[in-house]
């Protein structure tokens, strides 16, 4: 018989029972590396260090616990994989050397095969960005801005508040108005970005 779990869940995940280890097994064998994730001791220092926890559904503790207890369906339907931005400061301070952004990704690309994203402004960001990397080698900060306001935001609401400093930052040349130029040794990136993905393939 299962054993039971000793970790607090939040109450719109439900109550957290069996342990159920094949989902977390599961996610420590596509995350890239050893991502220690099994060593997790629930202590609370990824959230507490989290610049976007308050935007999340659930913390990355509570994530690694949904986990632990199969919890599939709500984990990749969560939103806190989403909302991670990348600051790997969760990944420095861990006393456990958990690889929690390299975990957050692997979600993220499970989330996205299982056609379990809730609100896929997030994923059409990434979408939209990797895209500008892809043809250019850098990103298009206003191409990137305008397509997101146009698809998924309010533009009409936003565009008061975010005219005076598109224009600031226009003007003091902080972004350019016209598509980047491509970066040199275009080819190579493109080469790395296939064998990335034929990595991720295999």
């Amino acid at each position: 018989m299962s054993e039971e779990v000793i970790v607090n869940s939040p109450p719109s995940a439900g109550p957290v029972k069996h342990e159920d280890l094949a989902l977390l097994n599961q996610v420590a064998m596509l995350a890239p590396g050893d991502s220690h994730l099994e060593m997790c001791i629930q202590c609370g220092t990824c959230g507490g260090s989290c610049p976007s926890a308050s935007a999340m559904d659930h913390t990355p503790r509570a994530i690694f616990a949904m986990l632990r207890a199969g919890m599939r369906d709500e984990v990749l339907k969560s939103n806190t994989p989403w909302m991670c931005v990348s600051c790997y400061y969760c990944t420095v301070r861990c006393p456990q050397d958990i690889h929690i952004t390299d975990i957050m990704y692997t979600l993220k690309n499970m989330s996205l095969k299982s056609k379990m994203v809730q609100d896929s402004t997030a994923s059409d960001f990434s979408r939209t960005f990797i895209r500008y990397v892809e043809n250019y080698g850098r990103s298009f900060e206003i191409g990137l801005a305008g397509i997101q306001n146009v698809t998924h935001l309010r533009l009409a609401t936003r565009l008061p508040n975010m005219a005076p400093m598109a224009l600031g930052m226009l003007t003091k040349k902080g972004m350019s108005p016209f598509p980047p130029k491509r970066i040199k040794g275009m080819d190579g990136l493109k080469k790395i970005l296939k064998r990335a993905k034929e990595m991720e393939a295999a």
